[in-house]
């Protein structure tokens, strides 16, 4: 019983990916279009499909922008506030993110490759189809987020610290054995 409990919460899991980033993917994206609005009079830089390879970032406020097939490498977004954000198809490699929020993201399919997660809240994340080989994880908190299998386990394999922000420890929340 616990075996099918295990693969219906594992299809469950993609479907609702798979839904969403469906759903994310087919909404227009309209040419010229910079800005999005948080709430009344705020708005952010949406940086979709930009190069924004080497740009520094740190310590901005970026809640609910859009950097969805951005290429994006070796930039700093440190301690930025990302939650909420699209960073579908984006290109990250290399790129500073210690202490990044990215709380309640759609990240499937981004190159976290050798980048700096140290101390990222990384919370109700879906990063199906994300790779994060040679990434640095140490005090991430990846709780509830939605991971490739084999992703979960390599992360497994080096995840270390606590979180100094949610007091979660790294292979607590990756749910390691």
């Amino acid at each position: 019983m616990k075996f099918f409990n295990m693969k219906f919460f594992r299809f469950f899991k993609y479907f609702l990916c798979i839904t969403f980033s469906f759903l994310v993917l087919s909404s227009p994206v309209f040419a010229g279009a910079n800005v999005a609005v948080k709430g009344e009079g705020d708005e952010v830089p949406s940086y979709v499909r930009s190069n924004i390879t080497g740009f520094d970032f740190h310590g901005e406020d970026l809640h609910l922008s859009s950097i969805a097939g951005a290429v994006a490498r070796d930039a700093d977004f440190s301690d930025v506030d990302l939650h909420g954000t699209t960073l579908t198809l984006s290109d990250l490699k290399g790129s500073n993110l210690n202490g990044i929020d990215l709380t309640d993201t759609l990240s499937d399919r981004v190159n976290f490759q050798k980048t700096d997660l140290r101390n990222a809240v990384l919370i109700n994340m879906i990063a199906s189809g994300s790779s994060f080989a040679g990434a640095n994880i140490e005090g991430a908190d990846f709780s509830y987020a939605i991971l490739d299998n084999e992703d979960q386990r390599n992360l497994c394999k080096i995840a270390d610290g606590i979180n100094p922000t949610t007091g979660v420890s790294t292979r607590e929340s990756l749910e390691c054995s």
